[in-house]
């Protein structure tokens, strides 16, 4: 476990796949932020895991998103809008295989939690002034956006045009690109919260950022990887140890050593699709040196790291 107790160092080897798959024909994504909500540094941190950040940002730490680009048909796509959208945004066109727009031809939110949709503010008159951003949203969250300011002034001046999605709804983006919402068990107090299956011409994605314990959801997690080539998943918390300033049992995410030990029995082959994803600033899983990290590799699994670049 870690408790901030030793500064989080840089990534300590070579982020794998960390080349763009700029194929021209094929589907990529590109991972865009591993970092929860509140990124890392953390606002008012007094551990030693943010100490050295304030004063020497690392530029891997980014909140958690995704971006998916269709070479063929010339499409982007960004899976949550977060705090860090503006430079997501340049990585998103930059991984293409043209001269992309410097905004996504589409954008899919997860929930009403800060580091999912507040990204959004940069689209309006104060920033870019989008015009009709094409955002795709679950009902409760288009309820949300509408009616309460200034998220609402987006939608009035249309810098962003909100697409409603249904649970386990397929959406068709492009002729080989697909998405379909999953909806999961999570703190809902102003929309619900959504997964992604991101179904490109040959391989599918999960993704999974948020979620309360996996036991909570009615989807079996474990069949559901079977279904997918890559599952980006949920890692908040390495264990109940980690937070020891707020009481841990009212932030409900699968701990990392419980997802391993439910995964315990998959066969590598299986285990090799996970990809822990969403760090809390006093994750281990931020430092590929640490013992948490070392334990996730020597079982089997991977550790999603900014930049790495994935063919669907």
């Amino acid at each position: 476990m870690l408790n901030c107790k030793e500064p989080v160092k840089d990534l300590a080897e070579p982020i794998k796949n960390s080349v763009p798959l700029k194929k021209g024909k094929g589907v990529s994504l590109v991972i865009l932020g591993t970092v929860q909500d509140a990124g890392s540094p953390h606002i008012a941190c007094k551990k030693s895991c943010c100490a050295d950040l304030f004063e020497k940002p690392k530029p891997s730490r980014k909140v958690v998103s995704l971006g998916v680009i269709d070479h063929k048909n010339k499409q982007t796509f960004l899976f949550d809008a977060t705090p860090d959208i503006s430079e997501q945004a340049k990585l998103l066109k930059r991984s293409a295989s043209w001269e992309a727009p410097e905004l996504p031809n589409g954008i899919f939110l997860t929930h009403a939690h800060i580091g999912h949709y507040s990204g959004l503010m940069y689209l309006g008159k104060e920033a870019t002034n989008a015009q009709s951003v094409t955002t795709y949203v679950m009902p409760k969250m288009k309820a949300f956006l509408t009616q309460n300011g200034p998220w609402s002034q987006l939608v009035s001046n249309k810098n962003i045009e909100l697409h409603r999605i249904e649970n386990k709804t397929e959406v068709t983006l492009t002729t080989q690109l697909r998405v379909v919402p999953l909806q999961v068990p999570h703190r809902d107090e102003f929309s619900e919260t959504v997964g992604y299956k991101i179904i490109g011409p040959n391989k599918i994605a999960l993704f999974i950022p948020d979620i309360d314990k996996w036991e909570n959801w009615k989807t079996n997690i474990t069949s559901l990887i079977k279904t997918v080539d890559y599952a980006f998943l949920d890692a908040s918390f390495y264990d109940g140890n980690e937070l020891n300033t707020r009481d841990i049992s009212q932030i409900p995410h699968p701990f990392v050593v419980e997802s391993m030990a439910l995964f315990e029995k998959l066969p590598s082959i299986e285990k090799k699709k996970i990809y822990f994803i969403h760090f809390n600033h006093t994750n281990g899983l931020l430092n590929l040196e640490s013992e948490p990290s070392k334990t996730v590799i020597k079982n089997g699994f991977n550790i999603a790291q900014m930049k790495q670049y994935f063919e669907l």
